[in-house]
């Protein structure tokens, strides 16, 4: 049991963790941190959180502390928190980005490294806010944790179980691994979906494009009503990565443009039914919990 839970950002990640921990009766007391007055008073007219705090002198006795921000803020967020944060205190992450995350919790918390675990869980949706947040986000879906050499066995071990509490199927590896197939499952997406919108939207022809897109269009998109502030901070921190995930997909691109530009038919249709074979095998994985 958690008896007090400090949330530093209580959108969709942030107020989804505090509701399935309290749907899994795992949690006492929920304080929320944040930036906005507005946007903590609606957390806790949803019952997302019990408490609300724009100072992060909150944290002092915390069990937990979960920082769910866009993660150019996390390295300030420690700093700050530092003063207050209790010894036996739990700090863990959910930014999309860890090698710099680690950097700046290794800068900020220096001897007290072995208190922050990092981590990421691979869940979301095109909307953010605490109006967003549910309690069951998690369920089924892959949580990363990227441990320091630094933490504790039992401390690893209690906040997996926590995230297991949640629904969620909980993995390790290191934070470069971790930062490198990201960029190419989910940051490199994000990305393309950002471009294709903004191409359309410069368009001479935008509004009638508009007019004629459909569900295909909306499907390929959907992901680009995403938090502008979190992504614009993702590309930044995984900088490299991203680019080696770019320049292979317009290799891609460059190898379909060559065939449509020779009227290849017979070798266009079987590079699109290798491409579909293999998402209907991810999917029937990813269906599967797997």
């Amino acid at each position: 049991m958690i008896r007090r839970l400090v949330v530093v950002g209580v959108g969709l990640i942030g107020g989804s963790f505090a509701l399935a921990l309290k749907k899994a009766q795992a949690v006492q007391c929920v304080v929320g941190v944040g930036r906005s007055r507005g946007s903590l008073e609606e957390a806790l007219r949803l019952g997302v959180i019990d408490e609300a705090a724009q100072g992060l002198e909150a944290v002092a006795g915390a069990d937990l502390v979960m920082i769910a921000t866009p993660v150019a803020q996390i390295r300030a967020i420690l700093h700050g928190m530092l003063p207050h944060l209790p010894s036996d205190a739990l700090v863990t992450d959910a930014g999309s980005t860890k090698t710099d995350v680690v950097s700046a919790a290794r800068e900020a918390l220096r001897s007290r490294i072995g208190q922050f675990v990092p981590g990421h869980p691979v869940a979301g949706a095109e909307k953010s806010g605490a109006a967003a947040a549910r309690p069951e986000l998690f369920a089924g879906r892959r949580v990363i944790l990227t441990p320091l050499p630094e933490n504790p066995p039992a401390v690893l071990d209690r906040l997996e179980q926590l995230w297991v509490r949640c629904g969620a199927r909980v993995s390790r590896m290191a934070p470069h691994e971790h930062d490198q197939l990201l960029a190419a499952v989910s940051h490199l997406p994000h990305v393309l979906a950002y471009a294709l919108v903004g191409q359309i939207s410069r368009d001479p022809r935008a509004e009638q494009l508009w007019d004629y897109a459909a569900g295909g269009f909306r499907d390929f998109t959907r992901i680009a009503s995403s938090h502008p502030e979190m992504w614009r901070d993702i590309c930044v921190s995984n900088q490299a990565a991203i680019l080696r995930e770019l320049d292979r997909y317009q290799a891609e691109l460059g190898r379909l443009r060559g065939l449509i530009g020779a009227g290849d038919g017979r070798a266009l249709e079987a590079a699109f039914r290798d491409a579909a074979a293999a998402r209907d095998a991810w999917l029937a994985r990813f269906n599967a919990g797997s």
